[in-house]
This record gives structure tokens, sequence and C-alpha cells, in this order.
């Protein structure tokens, strides 16, 4: 088993850029829309892509850069889809690929860690609406 090495700190630094996680975010769902597995849950929940980019960049703005754009909810959309672990599973798989593929290894790492624990999050989020126990299976 690895080490476990906590996030770095990116905020206000040059390492990473608003045009960068844009990107990411840009490649991800590029992928993501023509998944067999995930594809045609995002198919069916998102109507308005420009929009639903614009704001998954901000939520990793906020998160990685800390710039505060994001003001959302992320639970609420995902409790109303019926998502199973395997969907997590390929999520990460992706976004994953695609955080290695453009990143440095430590900037990638940063996206994983965090991508890892809000699918950890919001598995036990839903397993609790639904009066089940969940555990973590993705974070450290």
């Amino acid at each position: 088993m690895e080490p476990y090495i906590g996030p770095m700190s990116i905020a206000n630094s040059d390492i990473l850029t608003d045009e960068q996680i844009a990107h990411l975010v840009r490649t991800f769902y590029g992928r993501a829309r023509q998944d067999e597995v995930i594809g045609p849950i995002f198919a069916s929940a998102v109507q308005d892509w420009d929009h639903h980019i614009a704001q998954i960049a901000d939520f990793w703005s906020s998160m990685l850069l800390k710039t505060g754009r994001y003001g959302g909810r992320p639970m609420r959309p995902h409790l109303m889809l019926n998502l199973a672990p395997e969907h997590f599973d390929r999520w990460l798989k992706l976004f994953e690929a695609t955080a290695t593929e453009l990143f440095t290894p430590e900037v990638a790492a940063e996206f994983i860690i965090r991508a890892r624990r809000i699918a950890d999050s919001f598995e036990m989020g839903i397993a609790t609406t639904q009066g089940r126990v969940a555990h973590p299976r993705h974070s450290v």
C-alpha cells in the first residue's frame, strides 16, 4: 500500500489555471458522453451542456484554486439518478485517465484525490437516502 500523501495547496500558484481546469472538464465530458456505461446517464440528466461544463469547471476551480465561484449543492442532482457503484467506478476511471493525460503527475494527483473523495461521498450519501450503509471504496 502506498503511503498517504494529502492534497497540496495549488491555490494562488501558477501550477494550475482556470483554463486548464476548463480543458479537463471539456475533455472528460467529451469522453463520458460517448461512454457505454455513463454516457446514457449524462444524456438523460444534462440538457444544457455548455451550462453544465461551466458549472463543473467552477466547481473544480473553487475546490482547487479556492476561487469560490461554485455555490451549488452537488449531492442533490445525483440523488435523483439511479447510480450504482459501477457508474462511480467508470466515472473515476475516465476522469483519472483524463487528468493523468493532461497534467503532470502532481497536478493530476490533486484532481484524483478529490475525485475519489467525491465518489465516496456521493456513494455514501445515496446509500443513506436508501436506508443502507456504504463505506468508502475509493479514497484513503
